[in-house]
């Protein structure tokens, strides 16, 4: 039977999304919604590939959702998917993974991208087999892990597995009188307040407030936002996004003057407190770099790291260089984004975020 590959549109949605839930390899990611999500936020042009067999035309057999990044200083590029850790293919056997690869490739190069970028969690057999041209090089990357947490029966069972001191730095901002709420787009607010300062201070553009609202309008069963408080005064704050038997958490953000008080632990725990309570059997603390400050601060709640598996496809004949990535070429704006009003970099930080893939 012949493999038959196609751009989905909104028509198919139902499909696709079906086939990410049935798969073992599905993500929150791979989800259709993100498609709608990323054009309405930042228009960018999004191509959804599926693959099906000529004997059953509308039986989806693999998907591969991919979003075009093309800006002169930070590139031009097809990234599935483009700001989250995870995307890439999901196919039912190497034959249709190589399918999908091809014509993303095919793809590429009508686009004229310097490279293609898969960010699978998983090490994909296919790529190892796979007979590239002498125009294109592919490199693996597992420079980054993902960090899991397995969680117990309940949130009560959770508390008691940690170590005394981790106990007793959950309760410290309770006793300074800190609450913690979670809700839905009614917290957008204080969430973006609390994010847009934590991101100037760390020196990084803030992503667009379009695009998490899209995500709550998107995915507004199963996503959450929680709020860490005093006095109805924002300290911290996240958004998560329940995906199968996992609780992902994309973004969180705590304000450096009330780092005293340990806003961030309670936030944590509301989340790790909210996934237990709500049937979650794991926490997705998100992406870090071994043995950097976030690694070691999620590493203390007990969590795996298991290494990310992003796939690199060079279509210009160059080797992917890392000191040339999106975030090398944003080092020198990073140096001076600190110094600048956080009003300021409410309007600059979006219209630079939506060109960063990381």
């Amino acid at each position: 039977m012949t493999i038959l590959i196609k751009q989905i549109d909104s028509n198919a949605s139902e499909s696709w999304d079906k086939y990410v839930y049935d798969h073992p390899g599905g993500t929150l990611y791979h989800l259709f919604p993100w498609k709608t999500v990323i054009e309405k936020a930042y228009d960018h042009k999004t191509y959804y590939l599926a693959a099906a067999n000529s004997a059953s035309p509308n039986k989806l057999t693999g998907v591969l959702p991919l979003i075009h990044l093309k800006h002169f200083i930070f590139g031009n590029s097809l990234i599935s998917i483009p700001f989250f850790d995870m995307g890439g293919i999901l196919a039912d056997n190497d034959e249709i993974e190589k399918a999908l690869l091809a014509e993303a490739i095919k793809l590429g190069k009508s686009l004229k991208v310097d490279k293609i970028e898969l960010r699978h969690a998983h090490a994909h057999s296919c790529f190892e087999k796979l007979n590239l041209a002498n125009s294109v090089a592919s490199t693996l990357r597992t420079h980054k892990v993902r960090m899991l947490l397995k969680l117990p029966e309940s949130s009560e069972v959770l508390m008691k597995s940690f170590k005394s001191k981790l106990r007793s730095q959950i309760k410290k901002p309770m006793k300074e009188g800190l609450e913690s709420k979670v809700g839905g787009m009614e917290l957008l607010d204080e969430f973006y307040n609390v994010f847009l300062i934590n991101m100037r201070d760390l020196g990084s553009p803030v992503h667009s407030k379009k695009l998490l609202e899209n995500v709550l309008k998107q995915f507004k069963e199963h996503t959450r936002i929680v709020i860490i408080h005093k006095d109805n005064k924002p300290y911290a704050a996240s958004i998560i996004s329940g995906f199968k038997d996992t609780l992902e958490n994309p973004w969180s953000s705590s304000l450096h003057r009330y780092s005293r008080l340990s806003p961030n632990m309670l936030l944590y725990w509301t989340m790790l407190e909210y996934a237990c309570d709500n049937g979650y059997q794991y926490f997705d603390f998100g992406r870090s770099t071994p043995e950097e400050g976030t690694y070691k601060f999620k590493q203390q709640w007990g969590t795996n790291p298991e290494p990310l598996h992003w796939i690199h496809i060079s279509l210009n004949g160059k080797p992917d260089d890392e000191e040339a990535s999106e975030r090398s070429r944003f080092n020198i704006a990073i140096q001076c984004w600190q110094k600048l009003p956080v009003s300021v970099t409410g309007i600059l930080g979006p219209m630079i975020r939506k060109n960063i893939g990381l």
